[in-house]
């Protein structure tokens, strides 16, 4: 990975975290995460100056605006070759110049597992979790033939973009944690098994 006249690393996701550390040893560069997750991530994998965003792509750009400048170097964007935002472009109107490097994929299931599919029809979920529109996408694509199961069924997402995505079928509820971390989502979860 050339990280020749890089400024700084953005992680959009643990796994960016761990494919990087992987893919070199270099971890002098400060670290921009987009949330206290992948800031963890990337504390663990050696980085010592790291800055969590504490929410989404938007909150991960104010967060570079904030700590950088464009004039300083590139920013480099370790990622799988599907990813939520755009935040070359993002960046760029402001003058960021931002390297995406694919370093993983993630391959989408083809089918629901047998466990999870005789879970579903035997009316046992309560609740799925989403925590991206694309993961939200593809269970909405493989849940064909499970309609009726799912609108018995609790979905909490962790952004309204994943809500979205998740609402082309017919839930009992769609929760929205109240701003797009974990702890937000996982706040979302106590709250909805206190009303239980």
């Amino acid at each position: 990975m050339e990280l020749h006249g890089v400024q700084g690393v953005l992680f959009t996701s643990a796994n960016g975290v761990r494919a990087y550390a992987v893919a070199t040893d270099t971890r002098a560069l400060p670290v921009f995460a987009v949330g206290d997750r992948t800031a963890d991530a990337a504390r663990a994998s050696g980085f010592e100056l790291v800055h969590s965003a504490k929410g989404d792509m938007n909150s991960l750009a104010a967060l570079v605006r904030a700590k950088t400048t464009p004039g300083a170097g590139a920013l480099v964007h370790p990622a799988g070759s599907a990813v939520a935002g755009d935040l070359a472009k993002t960046l760029g109107t402001d003058g960021y110049k931002v390297r995406r490097v694919v370093l993983y994929e993630a391959q989408a299931a083809t089918s629901l597992s047998v466990e999870a599919s005789a879970a579903l029809r035997a009316g046992v979920v309560d609740m799925i979790l989403f925590y991206s529109p694309r993961t939200a996408a593809t269970f909405v694509r493989l849940a064909s033939g499970f309609e009726s199961d799912c609108a018995a069924v609790d979905t909490l997402c962790l952004s309204q973009a994943v809500a979205e995505a998740a609402q082309t079928l017919i839930w009992r509820n769609v929760i929205v944690a109240q701003t797009p971390t974990q702890a937000d989502l996982l706040a979302a979860l106590d709250e909805r098994l206190k009303g239980s």
